[in-house]
């Protein structure tokens, strides 16, 4: 898997849009933008695309990065810009983001298949119970 490219694509995407509702809308600074994404990026990578999306479907992914993205958006624009409130921000943002995820993580998927060498599915195996021709182990005594 290209993970450079996933990493480029996933950063420019969350850039774009929180630049757009903190930094434009409710003027955050660039510089604190920037550093709110590559944060986010990071972790929402190896966390919501390495980690649970393999694991899960869709839709607890968007959902687990949903939840981070509120997290890590919420604090860190807490800690960077204490003057403002940032809950509502924080949540117009995450619902973006996670909005971009559930379509990124079709994306994310295809490319795991495409370069899979090994098959995640063992297939359905035969398994049963072994049986054996004597019911009671008393008989074998008394011969």
């Amino acid at each position: 898997m290209n993970h450079i490219k996933s990493i480029a694509i996933k950063a420019i995407a969350t850039l774009v849009l929180l630049f757009v509702v903190l930094g434009l809308v409710y003027e955050m600074p660039f510089g604190d933008v920037l550093f709110i994404t590559i944060t986010l990026g990071v972790l929402s990578y190896l966390i919501g695309d390495l980690f649970i999306l393999p694991r899960t479907n869709n839709t607890v992914a968007s959902i687990s990065d949903f939840v981070l993205a509120f997290a890590v958006i919420y604090m860190m624009s807490e800690g960077l810009e204490p003057a403002g409130e940032w809950m509502i921000p924080a949540l117009i943002s995450s619902i973006g983001v996670a909005a971009f995820e559930a379509f990124f993580h079709k994306y994310v998927s295809r490319q795991m298949e495409n370069n899979s060498s090994t098959p995640n599915a063992t297939g359905r195996m035969n398994l049963g119970t072994e049986a054996s021709e004597e019911l009671d182990p008393q008989d074998n005594y008394d011969k």
